[in-house]
């Protein structure tokens, strides 16, 4: 018999398909008693193929493409897309341009915040702060399909600037919302900081120390919460983020806690370099995109402070009017393995919340290759689509039976 057996160690399936989850992904719990004593973690239910993709498509179309990599966080690929490509060209865009990218960044990430916010409540049972949270975000949203047309998926991003301007009133407009939404922000901190079911959810829960949050690599506010002070938008400027006062929260406890108040800090932030960028914006005269007639060859790198940390984008040109080669890295591919630590520990109930934490987008994190126990190319790229064929007639043919 062994050890496992004789511990009376049990398996809890959290997915593929969970209420959790918004898409498919599977954490294998396993548990003794209450306690959770280990995590397995499975990828790769939800393969789209976008890097290769992007390798058929002009630079401007893979724009579009990346943009629905992420539906919450739709802006953020365009926005690391766009500063690789300009690396590559050598490409300083207009100082307009850059002050309405830094709006858009951080629109999407208060309204990404919030979308986490009140699930997080939705799922701890406090469902008033769901409703809070889903009520305040809805004017956001409004704002953005005003100015940018569309409540996401905003299409502003464009290689040399952006692809539609802010008036006067548009700036205006951002400055009296962000106004609007600071005291909900203090009232949303004020409801968790008193609420003693709450507290005694998310303290110590899921906690995840600096030491093991530097060993997954991990980014962005699961990071911040664990004492880790980074923060691309400071550390590498782009846009307009070194032309404005902000800071960057940090806490040190990593728990479930400390990420719920990262995530409120960092919406605050996000207000003051909204406010900022939009009075700039007013004295900011010029144009909005300079022209880029080819791409040359080289290589760039372009980095992102995605709501739920960095995106990377990579590309290899050969000149002419398509990447030679596009690697992408989501944060989540970086921070859901922290689970495998974090969750460990604690109880059933609270893995649930830790997984949550994270505040994960499966769709940003997959990716398949299949190689030897040397590290060789076992599948082409087309040999996958082919056994991915299959396996959809395979289940179509036994449905239908």
């Amino acid at each position: 018999m062994s050890k496992e057996e004789k511990r009376q160690i049990t398996e809890i399936p959290i997915g593929p398909y969970h209420p959790l989850q918004e898409e498919p992904e599977f954490f294998r719990l396993k548990v003794e008693g209450e306690k959770v004593v280990g995590l397995d973690i499975e990828i790769g239910y939800n393969h789209r193929g976008i890097e290769k993709l992007a390798e058929s498509k002009h630079y401007d179309q893979v724009l579009f493409l990346v943009e629905r990599i992420c539906g919450i966080c739709s802006t953020s690929h365009p926005f690391a897309y766009v500063n690789c490509v300009e690396e590559i060209c050598g490409l300083d865009i207009p100082l307009r341009a850059k002050y309405i990218r830094s709006i858009v960044g951080e629109m999407e990430r208060i309204h990404s915040h919030m979308l986490w916010l009140g699930l997080a409540g939705h799922f701890l049972g406090y469902n008033t702060v769901w409703m809070w949270c889903w009520k305040y975000r809805e004017p956001l949203l409004e704002l953005c399909e005003k100015l940018f047309g569309n409540r996401q998926h905003y299409a502003m991003m464009k290689i040399g600037g952006v692809r539609r301007d802010i008036d006067n009133a548009g700036g205006s407009a951002f400055c009296r919302e962000m106004n609007l939404l600071l005291p909900k922000l203090d009232m949303l901190q004020k409801a968790i900081e008193d609420d003693p079911v709450l507290r005694a959810r998310l303290k110590i829960a899921g906690t995840l120390p600096k030491k093991e949050a530097v060993s997954f690599c991990a980014v962005g506010p699961m990071a911040r919460a664990s004492g880790i002070d980074i923060d691309v938008r400071r550390d590498e400027p782009y846009a307009a983020y070194s032309m404005v006062d902000w800071t960057v929260p940090v806490r040190t406890e990593g728990d479930v806690y400390a990420k719920t108040m990262i995530r409120l800090e960092e919406m605050r932030q996000s207000v003051l370099i909204i406010k900022q960028c939009a009075e700039a914006l007013k004295k900011a005269k010029g144009d909005i995109s300079v022209q880029i007639k080819e791409v040359p060859p080289g290589e760039g790198i372009g980095r992102h402070e995605a709501p739920r940390g960095e995106v990377f984008h990579y590309i290899k040109s050969r000149g002419g009017t398509v990447p030679y080669r596009h690697k992408i890295r989501a944060p989540s591919y970086m921070n859901v393995f922290t689970n495998e630590y974090a969750v460990v520990g604690g109880t059933i109930p609270d893995a649930a919340i830790t997984l949550a934490a994270v505040d994960p987008c499966y769709c940003c994190t997959e990716r398949m290759q299949a190689v030897d126990g040397a590290g060789r190319q076992v599948y082409t790229s087309k040999q996958l689509i082919d056994i991915c064929r299959e396996k959809t007639f395979s289940m179509k043919r036994g449905k239908n039976k």
